[in-house]
């Protein structure tokens, strides 16, 4: 039985699973962000076994470990920017997917259990952003956390459960460890069967037409591809952490939590921004939530949105111009989410969230008015 597993399965996935060969440096960000799970993950573990999950002790720990363990501080700050890496390769893959229309029939399954594993990303992120109790991370976990207060009927007692009381304490750090110690094997979970739905349907190609398509074995070919990549990726995530540690960070959270002093502007880590903008920019609370959850959960609705039978965006001049500017709007949220709730950003903010929204409204208007002939 071993030896039929290894010589069949494995080998069909491994080494002689069929790979376009006109796929590009795009196509490995996926596994890049596979990578840097795993690192992710290992360094999570080592950094574990120092930190002390107690409103007294928490920031000391993670001082502890910058500055009396061997190496500790470059565990830490290879998780810190870890996480940075790790979405950014993943937004890549997103981005890749929607140009390249990857997520179109009969991949639906596999770009939803994609969007799934974004979700549990973002939640882990969270959990990991309040650990080092900074005041960042205090009032970050105290603004999130308040958002469950606007669920009918059960969004209070929802938010003092989670806070473990009247407000955030020791029991939500103990909570959240737990949780963000937890949720990474949840998603390498996820990543299996992302895996699995992908060797199912195939991988894609730039072009999108599979009839004319020539297919070689993923290694050698492709697996030096993504390791020459990989190791360009890791040079550049070493530099980071050897000379620039603090690029992704906020310097508040280099102060211990203080309940009694709020920070001027409050804001969550870069890769949050967008949907932090998309947040403020609603003026009720509760519309404010579901604009920012929708914003996310409207990707699930992509594959059905999208009337296309063209794949690729090399095909779909309306299309493409609609992505940019989709892509654009993006940076400008980012760039928004950090600014204070102030004139111009908050007219700004609302109008960039509309904006966001109609590419939802726009793709399958475009997909209509542009040619779909069935390749």
């Amino acid at each position: 039985m071993i030896k039929f597993i290894k010589e069949n399965y494995l080998d069909n996935h491994l080494i002689y699973y069929p790979t376009p060969i006109n796929i590009n440096y795009f196509w490995g960000a996926g596994s890049v962000a596979g990578i840097f799970l795993s690192i992710q993950i290992i360094s999570g573990i080592f950094l574990a076994m120092y930190y002390t999950p107690h409103i007294d002790y928490a920031f000391a720990s993670v001082e502890h470990i910058m500055r009396d363990v061997q190496n500790g501080w470059f565990i830490r700050y290879m998780h810190a920017n870890g996480a940075s890496f790790f979405f950014i390769f993943v937004y890549l893959h997103i981005a890749r997917n929607l140009y390249y229309g990857s997520y179109i029939k009969p991949r639906a399954a596999l770009w939803s259990s994609g969007i799934v594993i974004l979700l549990l990303m973002m939640a882990t992120a969270f959990l990991g952003y309040v650990l080092p109790w900074g005041q960042m991370s205090f009032w970050g976990a105290t603004v999130i956390t308040n958002l469950f207060s606007v669920i009918p009927f059960i969004g209070l007692d929802l938010v003092q459960w989670l806070w473990g009381g009247f407000s955030v304490n020791n029991a939500t750090l103990n909570k959240f460890f737990s949780l963000h110690f937890v949720l990474p094997f949840l998603i390498v979970g996820v990543v299996f069967l992302h895996l699995i739905l992908l060797h199912k349907v195939g991988s894609s190609t730039p072009l999108g037409i599979s009839s004319i398509t020539k297919y070689i074995n993923f290694y050698h070919y492709f697996y030096i591809k993504d390791l020459f990549a990989l190791f360009g990726v890791l040079f550049l995530f070493v530099f980071v952490i050897c000379f620039h540690p603090n690029m992704f960070g906020h310097p508040d959270n280099y102060i211990i939590a203080n309940p009694m002093v709020t920070p001027a502007h409050i804001v969550p880590e870069w890769y949050f921004l967008p949907f932090y903008a998309i947040l403020r920019s609603v003026p009720d609370k509760l519309g404010g939530v579901l604009a920012m959850g929708g914003s996310i959960l409207a990707f699930l609705f992509l594959p059905i949105l999208d009337c296309y039978k063209t794949r690729s965006t090399s095909f779909k001049p309306f299309y493409n111009i609609l992505f940019w500017f989709f892509i654009t709007n993006c940076f400008l949220l980012g760039w928004l989410g950090q600014k204070p709730v102030e004139a111009p950003y908050v007219l700004l903010g609302q109008s960039i969230t509309v904006l966001y929204f109609s590419f939802f409204i726009l793709v399958p208007i475009t997909s209509l008015l542009e040619d779909n002939d069935n390749f």
